[in-house]
């Protein structure tokens, strides 16, 4: 009781302190669009409640249904634009649209301090060659120093249940791991309901083709730059070798290995036309055994599995890379990238909005150590607890924020996922991330968890993989954007999506051959004009970063 008298009287606090207060703004309802299916939250939402109360804001949110660039291209032609609104991975439609306004009209150190202190020592990176910013990262801005627990981005995932079986070895190689999950389903063809395993889904889906894309450059070693292969060692002139990897050799001994998976009946053929919801509901079912993704977008299927007590299901990232048999020399994987800005990745502010500052003023308000607390803990006494100056859940509190329901009567999700953010540690040494703070990582662990990582002799679940590199000069390679060869780069897209699920599906060597090789005959024009262009936007980027 006392915790909770605590909490409520530190909200009373808040909001008689809070200089961002509005309440003598007239009431108004801000029409959002996120560019990624979801939940609408409940009306009773307790923060949307908050902030309601406190600025005057209520949201009307849209969630992407269907193709992400086919309803982008309906509102850019309609100007069909909501106040808010996050394009997803397809936002460069919407800035060089003129959807957008330029953020930087309205942010100063004198007007937005938090905004502004936000950004400032990473505005060489976000503006464009204009000098202007559309959308202020929704991740990626660490304060204090980056936390590393766990993986939040790509690898190649297996479930626990599989490496316990086998007595939990240490998979490093892709054999390693396909072979591994041969021999997991061919002892167990089954889960314990009758329902047949999957050895290896490949999510093809719009944007999210990354997945049968983008392993190649993790397997050579690199992290992730999405379609390019970049060396990081400049060469005499200082310039970094940029180059496709879709068409050479170390790509074909990535697909053959899908190819002599498939032929063995370990990938179902409709993992090439499923769409994202599909995966999910298969992933959150426990039958598939693995998959290359990134660990935040199939958070929802984690969630209902662990919900469901079905830790066993949940997924462990492994970074494989080629073992030498392969020819490509000694590799030593690097997953893990420092700090990456999640450049042109969240909220922009539309050119539709008839209340742009106030927008504005709400990221600005929203960025306050208070409201950050709020959107990322939640009320103090109620959802968390201090003790000793540590912000601390019980297990219950912390497991009940992976039920989808509580969620979305307890979070603002829509809003804190793509509005900007604090990551990494607090000033007082708190984490901002309640699953980073090592108290919680450790207490709020399940039982499996615990003896599975003990097994290992592990204490977290990035003690799988190698430290994080530095940042590159040029960031990740898969922010640069594309729109000045837009054309070019679509068709390169879509022969991938087009002739690699057929490469996967080849009856035989002979037409898998034949099928690699009419792949690569109809996209090295396209591999040509890309890798040209990356070219020159890589090293016009490490030279400004060098000036």
């Amino acid at each position: 009781m006392r915790k909770i008298i605590a909490g409520i009287l530190a909200m009373v606090m808040l909001l008689s302190l809070c200089s961002f207060a509005v309440a003598e703004q007239e009431p108004i309802t801000v029409t959002v669009f996120r560019g990624d299916p979801g939940d609408q939250p409940t009306e009773d939402n307790k923060i949307y409640k908050m902030i309601e109360d406190q600025f005057g804001i209520k949201f009307e949110i849209e969630f992407l249904a269907g193709d992400l660039d086919e309803t982008l291209g309906t509102k850019i032609a309609g100007e069909d634009y909501p106040d808010l609104f996050d394009g997803g991975n397809s936002a460069e439609k919407l800035i060089n649209a003129g959807a957008l306004i330029n953020l930087l009209d309205y942010i100063s150190e004198e007007k937005t301090p938090n905004l502004y202190n936000h950004i400032k020592d990473l505005l060489p990176q976000l503006v464009n060659e204009n000098g202007e910013l559309f959308i202020i990262p929704n991740y990626g801005i660490n304060y204090h120093e980056q936390v590393v627990n766990a993986c939040n981005g790509p690898a190649f995932f297996i479930q626990k249940q599989v490496l316990a079986w086998d007595n939990y070895p240490q998979i490093k190689t892709l054999d390693q791991y396909f072979d591994l999950i041969e021999r997991f389903i061919t002892a167990n063809p089954t889960d314990e309901n009758g329902a047949k395993y999957e050895g290896f889904a490949i999510l093809c889906e719009d944007w999210r083709h990354f997945c049968l894309i983008n392993p190649v450059q993790h397997l050579m070693g690199q992290p992730n730059e999405g379609e390019v292969y970049i060396n990081r060692t400049a060469d005499e002139n200082g310039i970094h070798k940029v180059e496709t990897f879709i068409d050479k050799d170390y790509s074909k001994a990535y697909y053959k290995k899908l190819n002599e998976f498939f032929k063995k009946g370990f990938i179902n053929p409709d993992t090439f036309t499923m769409t994202y919801d599909q995966y999910i509901a298969k992933l959150s079912a426990g039958t598939v055994l693995g998959m290359f993704d990134q660990t935040w977008d199939f958070g929802t299927a984690t969630a209902a599995l662990e919900t469901a007590g079905m830790h066993k299901n949940t997924y462990v990232a492994l970074p494989l890379v080629y073992d030498e048999a392969y020819g490509f020399g000694t590799i030593s994987e690097q997953y893990l990238n420092g700090g990456v800005p999640n450049k042109d990745r969240g909220f922009g502010i539309s050119v539709n909005c008839e209340y742009p500052e106030r927008m504005v003023q709400l990221f600005e308000a929203l960025l306050s150590d208070e409201w950050q607390k709020i959107l990322q803990w939640g009320i103090e006494g109620e959802d968390y607890y201090v003790e000793n100056g540590r912000m601390l859940m019980t297990q219950e509190q912390y497991s009940i924020r992976n039920d989808a329901a509580w969620k979305m009567a307890n979070q603002a999700l829509t809003i804190w996922e793509s509005a900007p953010k604090k990551q990494g540690i607090q000033d007082d040494g708190n984490t901002w991330a309640p699953g980073d703070q090592p108290e919680i990582l450790q207490l709020n662990m399940s039982d499996y968890d615990k003896a599975f990582l003990a097994a290992y002799g592990y204490g977290k679940w990035a003690d799988f993989f190698n430290a994080p590199c530095e940042l590159a000069p040029w960031g990740e390679a898969w922010q640069i954007d594309k729109a000045p060869i837009q054309d070019d780069y679509d068709k390169f897209n879509l022969i991938q999506d087009q002739q690699l699920p057929k490469i996967i599906m080849s009856a035989d060597d002979a037409a898998f051959d034949a099928n690699w090789d009419a792949f690569v005959a109809e996209i090295t024009p396209y591999c040509e004009i890309y890798a040209n262009f990356m070219q020159a936007e890589v090293t016009k980027l490490v030279e400004l970063a060098t000036k």
